[in-house]
C-alpha cells in the first residue's frame, strides 16, 4: 500500500516538536510539503499558504492542520473543498459551529477528518479508564497547572479571542475524563481569571457534575513555576486512581501501575491512516463544549496583566 501523500499546514512549535518526528518514523505517510506564513522547513518543499501548496501539489491527499485555532476553520474547509482528508490539532477550531460545518462537508463529500485530542493517546488513560468501569466513582479532582512561558513562549495568539487561554492546556484534562468517566459531564459553576491586558483567561476553576450527581472539580492555572502538575485524582468505592504527568502514569492506592514513554502523536498518525483510506470521520466534542459551556456561563475576574 502506498504511502499517503499529506502536508503540514502551520509549522510551529508543536509542529516541529511533534508532528514532524511522528510522521518521520510513520511509513504509512509521505511528507510532501509544508504551508506556514513565518517558517520553512529544511529539504522541504515549503508555502506561504495552502492555497500555493496545494496548486503546486494537487497530488497531495490529506493536510494536518498545526495553525492556530483563530484560522484553522477557514483553512480546513478550503482544505475538503479541495477534496483533501483533514487533521485537526486541538481545539478543532475556534468554536463549536466551526467544528459542526466542517463535519457536514467532510460527510458530504466523503472526507476523512480527525478532530485529535492527544491526552487521549497517553499511556495510563485507556488502563485508567479499564479501572474504573466495574467502580463506583466518588469524587474526581483535576489539577492542571503549567508555566506558560516554558511551554507557549512567545505565542501571543494564546491570549487572542479564540486562544483559550488556560484552557488550551486545560482541555487535555477534559479530554481524558471525558474518555474514562461516566457520561454526559455538565458544568455547574466556574470562575475565569483574565489578565487585564489579555482576552482569554491565564487561569479557571470548574465544577462538574457527572451521572448520579458525581462532583468533579478542576483547577486550570498558567501561572505555575517549579513542578508542572498535570494530575486526576479519583476517589472510588473500591481505591484510589492517580493518573499524572498528563496521562501517562497511573497509581492505584500508591502503587504504580502504568509508566510508558510519550507515544501520544505517533498513536494519533496511527489512527488517522485508516480514516483516510476509509474515508472515516473522527469527531468528539465532549471537551470542546465543556470549554464553550465555561465561556458562556463562568463569571469572569480581572487579576494583574501578564507578562511576557
Amino acid at each position: 500500500m502506498s504511502p499517503i501523500q499529506l502536508a503540514i499546514i502551520g509549522l510551529g512549535k508543536i509542529a516541529r516538536d511533534q508532528h514532524l518526528p511522528s510522521l518521520a518514523a510513520n511509513p504509512n505517510y509521505h511528507l510532501v510539503a509544508v504551508a506556514s506564513p513565518h517558517n520553512k522547513l529544511d529539504g522541504t518543499p515549503s508555502y506561504p499558504n495552502i492555497e500555493t501548496l496545494l496548486r503546486e501539489h494537487p497530488e497531495i491527499e490529506a493536510v494536518s492542520l498545526c495553525c492556530t485555532p483563530q484560522v484553522r476553520y477557514e483553512i480546513a474547509r478550503y482544505a475538503l473543498e479541495q477534496n483533501k482528508h483533514v487533521m485537526l490539532e486541538k481545539p478543532p477550531g475556534a468554536t463549536l459551529n466551526e467544528v459542526a460545518g466542517l463535519v457536514d462537508m467532510a460527510q458530504q463529500r466523503q472526507l476523512a477528518l480527525f478532530a485529535t485530542w492527544h491526552s487521549r493517546e497517553a499511556a495510563a488513560v485507556e488502563p485508567a479508564r479499564e479501572w474504573l468501569a466495574g467502580r463506583t466513582i466518588r469524587s474526581v479532582q483535576v489539577t492542571w497547572k503549567e508555566d506558560v512561558r516554558v511551554w507557549h513562549p512567545g505565542q501571543a495568539w494564546i491570549w487572542k479571542a479564540g486562544g483559550l487561554g488556560v484552557f488550551d492546556p486545560g482541555i487535555n484534562a477534559l479530554s481524558i475524563i471525558t474518555r474514562i468517566l461516566p457520561q454526559p459531564l455538565v458544568l455547574k459553576d466556574a470562575e475565569l481569571h483574565f489578565p487585564s491586558n489579555c482576552e482569554t483567561p491565564i487561569a479557571a476553576e470548574l465544577t462538574l457534575q457527572g451521572p448520579g450527581g458525581l462532583p468533579v472539580r478542576a483547577e486550570f492555572d498558567f501561572r505555575q513555576t517549579g513542578p508542572q502538575s498535570w494530575d486526576i485524582d479519583i476517589e472510588t468505592d473500591d481505591g484510589r486512581l492517580l493518573l499524572s504527568k498528563g496521562g501517562s502514569v497511573m497509581h492505584v492506592d500508591g502503587k504504580q501501575t502504568v509508566s510508558a514513554p510519550d507515544r501520544e502523536y505517533a498513536n494519533l498518525y496511527a489512527r488517522f491512516a485508516p480514516l483516510v483510506r476509509e474515508r472515516r470521520l473522527d469527531v468528539d466534542l465532549a471537551a470542546f463544549r465543556l470549554v464553550a459551556d465555561a465561556f458562556m456561563c463562568g463569571r469572569r475576574s480581572v487579576v494583574d496583566p501578564f507578562i511576557e
